[in-house]
């Protein structure tokens, strides 16, 4: 007997972010074109090339966690956690006996990857009988997901995903399709990263990737700006709660929207240089997913992540997923206020594209003031556009090739 395909609605949102820790926080600074970037301090700065970044400001692990298991959860998993129980609240959903099994967690992140460096000279320096034997529960990848499932006691699917820079609509994308298929009935879906160490400082930064305005921090991060030198590395977490639309109507649950449909495609082509071709067939696949035509999206949160050869790409991109339409669509980077939360980009992002749904207002691109004639779409340049909006598409692309696009949709019963 064939399965029926259910229908997908978002009915939470949890997030943690350099301009706010929460999603009225973040709403807030994303409708005000808040500036999060600023000098580093989660490390002493001064030896390496590059000294910004997107840091999440005043975050109170102990108001999610118990002292003792925050101590041997790492921050990416803090951050997870914090927008997993945002989420789950606002959709008031209460996890107990009855529900447990039938709710699970999809998270993108890439872990405490950048953290491995300290332990491991720990060890070359004192002998392996003195080493960190929590090193994976605290910064193995599987920790996003698993800590909150750990925490919040969800019995459902429970996986991981790391895309580079895609994985967190990558991550959206699992979730609809396990919603879709009845393994699960709720997922809360998004992603997390808390890569703000000198190893990726300094890594990123010589393969040139990064922006080296040591001096302006706050006009440092400017996608789709003729005079942009590089993104800025950010961190925090953006989760939703997805749900069955049976689910949600069973209970009776507000409805942001629905997650219309998800597409992938990998470049095929260079292991750091993005592919226009590639990136619009994910946009395409999106749509087809969602059974709409190109003319029928409203606004796209881009990747626009601030380095000169990816807004550019990006901008082709668009035109050749979306033809004509392309010219009238618009769209904005929210990577200009974050940075760019690499694995957990997608995540945030997917926030903000439900907000600017609900909302009626686009986020600005701040910083924009000198335009790219390669980047001639209409960026919503530093002050916030209200527009009556039905589709929104939001964008993720990573460095390596692996593209996602997600496609969101006002809910009609």
């Amino acid at each position: 007997m064939a399965r029926s395909i259910q229908r997908v609605v978002v009915t939470g949102l949890g997030a943690v972010t350099p301009i706010g820790n929460d999603v009225a926080a973040f709403w807030d600074g994303l409708a005000n074109g808040r500036n999060g970037i600023a000098r580093v301090t989660l490390c002493d700065p001064d030896p390496l090339p590059v000294q910004i970044a997107g840091e999440v400001k005043g975050f109170d692990v102990e108001r999610y966690l118990e002292r003792k298991t925050a101590r041997r959860t790492g921050r990416f998993a803090q951050f997870a956690l914090a927008a997993s129980v945002q989420a789950l609240a606002d959709a008031s959903i209460v996890v107990n006996e009855r529900t447990r099994d039938e709710l699970g967690v999809v998270m993108a992140t890439s872990g405490g990857a950048f953290e491995m460096g300290e332990p491991w000279a720990e060890m070359v320096a004192k002998s392996a009988h003195r080493v960190d034997p929590f090193i994976i529960t605290r910064l193995g990848q599987h920790m996003g997901a698993g800590r909150v499932g750990r925490e919040l006691g969800l019995r459902g699917p429970n996986t991981t995903i790391n895309t580079a820079c895609a994985s967190g609509t990558d991550a959206l994308g699992h979730a609809l399709n396990l919603i879709r298929l009845g393994q699960a009935r709720a997922l809360l879906a998004g992603g997390a990263e808390a890569i703000v160490t000198p190893l990726a400082l300094a890594s990123m930064g010589r393969m040139g990737a990064l922006s080296q305005n040591n001096r302006d921090p706050e006009h440092a991060s400017r996608p789709f700006d003729l005079n942009r030198d590089g993104f800025v590395l950010g961190e925090g977490a953006g989760v939703l709660l997805l749900e069955s639309e049976a689910s949600a109507r069973e209970r009776d649950a507000r409805i942001y929207c629905e997650l219309a449909g998800v597409g992938w495609s990998f470049d095929a082509t260079d292991d750091t240089a993005p592919d226009a071709e590639g990136q619009a067939l994910a946009m395409t696949r999106a749509l087809r997913d969602a059974e709409l035509p190109a003319e029928a999206v409203d606004y796209i949160n881009c990747h626009g992540t601030s380095t000169p050869y990816n807004d550019r790409t990006e901008t082709a991109a668009i035109k050749l997923a979306l033809g004509e339409h392309a010219q009238r669509i618009p769209m904005s980077s929210t990577k200009s206020m974050t940075g760019h939360l690499a694995a957990g980009a997608g995540g945030i992002e997917a926030v903000a594209a439900v907000l600017t749904l609900d909302r009626g207002c686009i986020p600005p691109t701040i910083n924009y003031v000198t335009p790219d004639p390669a980047c001639d779409l209409d960026i919503v340049p530093n002050v916030a556009r209200a527009a009556a909006l039905d589709v929104v598409l939001s964008n993720s692309f990573g460095l390596g090739g692996q593209n996602a696009a997600a496609v969101f949709r006002r809910y009609v019963p």
